[in-house]
């Protein structure tokens, strides 16, 4: 079964939105669901930071050894932070996709619309 952490956000294409300690700042990341769904990460392609992206926009892709995905920034903002750690252990995806597994940090610039709280996200994978 999906781990769907209750104070996380989500959106439809399986990332997620963690709040940090600066309110401005996001820590992004797919969720457990979707690192299920890909199978063993071999490969992570990340932004470098100062990289701007709208909200919807593609940020990286991350290769499996199922498929190659696209990632998607789920706010607008600026990269201020990259998991360098991916880089040489795309596996934290799997093993720890909410902690140590995650992608990039955001600084949001704009409104947080269409993200989906932890119930609903369990809604829409079917748990």
């Amino acid at each position: 079964m999906a781990e769907i952490p209750a104070d996380l956000s989500y959106t439809a294409d399986h990332e997620y939105v963690k709040a940090t300690a600066d309110k401005d700042v996001v820590i992004i990341g797919i969720t457990h669901y979707a690192q299920d769904q890909l199978g063993d990460v071999v490969f992570v392609d990340l932004p470098k930071p100062g990289a701007r992206y709208e909200s919807h926009a593609v940020f990286g892709t991350i290769e499996a050894v199922k498929a190659v995905s696209e990632l998607f920034s789920p706010l607008a903002g600026e990269i201020v932070e990259v998991n360098g750690r991916l880089d040489g252990e795309p596996a934290l995806v799997n093993s720890d996709p909410y902690g140590d597994g995650w992608m990039i940090k955001l600084r949001v610039s704009g409104g947080r619309d269409g993200l989906m709280s932890a119930a609903a996200y369990g809604t829409h994978i079917g748990v």
